[in-house]
């Protein structure tokens, strides 16, 4: 018997679901509900939606995809509200004024001690081995003039000032801000970070942030790997006479390293190898690294140990190669100009000038040198009219021309080549091997991957807020979500790794992947919606999303239950 339905009265609702279930089970591990609730404080009785959870939803949306905060409700609102922590009214509530007061509260709250606890739970919960940090630092360009950035404060608590410095986006003509960050050696997971003035050197920054380390760790003992900046006396030594250990590169300025490039030229070291893998490509020679004790310490009086590597000597040899044959190139399309007959060069000092400027443009002035030429070119013309004959007279002439011989310095480009490959690594570990300390230093590119991903997944700017105080509270959020991607990717990585799985088909067209990263982890969701059955705003029926078998296969290697999504 057929049943008769009056659909008139029904209506489907569809809510994306996606990756929130993913996010809420990361977000609950660390107990990051519980802790915005306490240290924001209670919220005024007339707000209508508290500060932590609309500081949730940035924190999920930074996660997902950055959104502008005027865009945050369009954004929430195609997603089923209860996995935001809201239910449909909230939703409608969040708008740029209340974001925006939110993000004040945060920088009037006691962030330190937030992001302590934040962190310390992450690294008890998740297991984090603490005993190897690598910070470094990026610019967060703003567009913008940002006037009243200069340094002040608010509520007693300095705001960073907004303004130019070393841009390390190539943005010389936009302001910034210094972000900081420290991960572990374990999954690249953050661990730290603070945001200094757009102009601060990245020397003075290492003291304060391994100060803070401590006493997140609360063990000096760990290896504090940076790079060359760290490699000051001050620095150095505050963290070797608190009992610590670093780890760094000594820049080409010190003594040390002109030293040894000098002592190589008469002596054959002893390298021993301590570390090899498979060419790049197949037939390509495997890349090899080794590495030699310094003759002497350095002038503090730490260990020094010298790194050649097969791939970074011959990436010397071809650079600088190319940089000899462009300042050749250069210098003979100069001499062709000055010598030619409407030369505009009229003096040897403009020749001598132009030449020497090519040669720093292209950074050759150490292996090519030049010498200006000069010669007089006589010219006779006849005075009158008529035809040449020899009771004619003629006028003499006579213009000074002006030629470039140039000459490659052989003895400067063997000097050089003797030490291709080589870099000298400084520590105060007595103990670490050779093969150790190499190794420590090869994981700071991961670092580099987080700034990767702050300025691309999370898109931090253009940043579109005017408060200098909103803005560092922000990047609290932009460091909360790096943190949760982060621990995402260990933890899938770890899981696939305690399975045997060497891979797993997260690319389109079911290609593998070896490293699933955050981004591509949470993109494989996105479709994932569930719908409602109403009848006269009354829930008739709810459909469940249905997950394939990759989603499922993730969701177990991430440790998260199937019933989250159907919840």
């Amino acid at each position: 018997m057929a049943v008769m339905v009056d659909t008139d009265h029904l209506a489907l609702r569809t809510y994306e679901v996606g990756c929130l279930p993913v996010i809420n089970h990361f977000v609950a591990r660390l107990g990051l509900p519980e802790l915005l609730e306490r240290y924001l404080g209670p919220s005024d009785q007339r707000l209508r939606l508290s500060n932590a959870k609309a500081l949730g939803v940035l924190v999920a949306n930074l996660v997902v995809h950055k959104e502008p905060v005027y865009a945050l409700r369009e954004w929430a609102g195609r997603f089923d509200p209860c996995l935001l922590g809201l239910n449909e009214h909230e939703v409608g509530l969040l708008n740029d004024d209340r974001l925006g007061r939110a993000l004040d509260r945060l920088f009037d709250a006691d962030r330190a001690s937030l992001l302590t606890e934040v962190v310390v739970g992450a690294i008890d919960r998740f297991g984090i081995d603490c005993s190897q940090l690598h910070n470094d630092s990026t610019t967060v360009t703003l567009s913008g003039e940002y006037l009243s950035a200069r340094g002040q404060s608010r509520g007693g608590k300095p705001i960073p000032s907004i303004t130019h410095g070393h841009n390390k986006d190539y943005r010389p003509d936009l302001k910034q801000l210094l972000w900081i960050l420290t991960i572990s050696a374990d999954g690249a997971v953050p661990i730290a970070f603070r945001v200094a003035d757009g102009n601060t050197e990245d020397g003075p920054t290492h003291i304060p942030t391994w100060d803070t380390l401590v006493g997140i760790t609360r063990d000096p003992s760990f290896l504090y790997v940076a790079d060359c900046k760290l490699a000051n006396r001050e620095a150095m030594d505050h963290i070797a006479s608190r009992k610590g250990r670093f780890l760094t590169v000594l820049p080409r300025s010190r003594n040390e390293d002109a030293f040894f490039r000098e002592w190589i030229q008469t002596h054959n070291p002893e390298w021993q190898e301590v570390a090899r893998r498979p060419g790049a490509r197949r037939g390509e020679p495997d890349e090899i690294w080794r590495s030699t004790p310094a003759p002497t310490p350095s002038a503090e009086g730490y260990r020094v140990v010298w790194i050649w590597s097969s791939s970074k000597a011959q990436s010397d040899a071809q650079s600088r190669q190319q940089r000899v044959e462009a300042a050749v190139s250069a210098l003979s399309g100069l001499d062709a100009k000055v010598s030619g007959r409407w030369s505009r060069f009229h003096s040897s000092v403009k020749v001598h000038e132009e030449a020497t400027r090519l040669l720093r443009r292209l950074k050759a002035e150490r292996w090519v040198r030049f010498e200006v030429t000069e010669s007089v070119e006589e010219t006779f013309t006849k005075r009158g009219r008529g035809n040449r004959t020899n009771e004619a007279s003629y006028r003499r002439s006579t213009r000074t021309r002006f030629g470039l011989r140039t000459q490659v310095m052989a003895e400067a480009v063997a000097y050089d080549a003797k030490s291709d490959g080589c870099f000298p690594l400084i520590t105060n570990d007595w103990k670490l091997s050779d093969a150790e300390l190499l190794a420590a230093h090869k994981y700071q590119p991961n670092l580099e991957k987080r700034h990767a991903q702050l300025k691309g997944t999370q898109l931090v700017a253009p940043v579109l807020l005017k408060s200098p105080a909103r803005i560092e509270a922000l990047l609290v959020c932009h460091f909360i979500a790096l943190l949760i991607q982060a621990l995402i990717e260990r933890e899938i990585r770890l899981a696939m790794l305690k399975a045997e799985t060497e891979k797993i088909p997260l690319y389109p067209e079911d290609r593998f992947c070896r490293a699933p990263t955050a981004a591509r982890v949470l993109e494989i969701f996105s479709g994932a919606a569930r719908n409602r059955l109403m009848s006269d705003g009354q829930l008739v029926q709810v459909f469940q999303p249905t997950l394939s078998r990759l989603q499922l296969e993730v969701l177990k290697l991430l440790g998260i239950p199937r019933s989250a999504y159907l919840s």
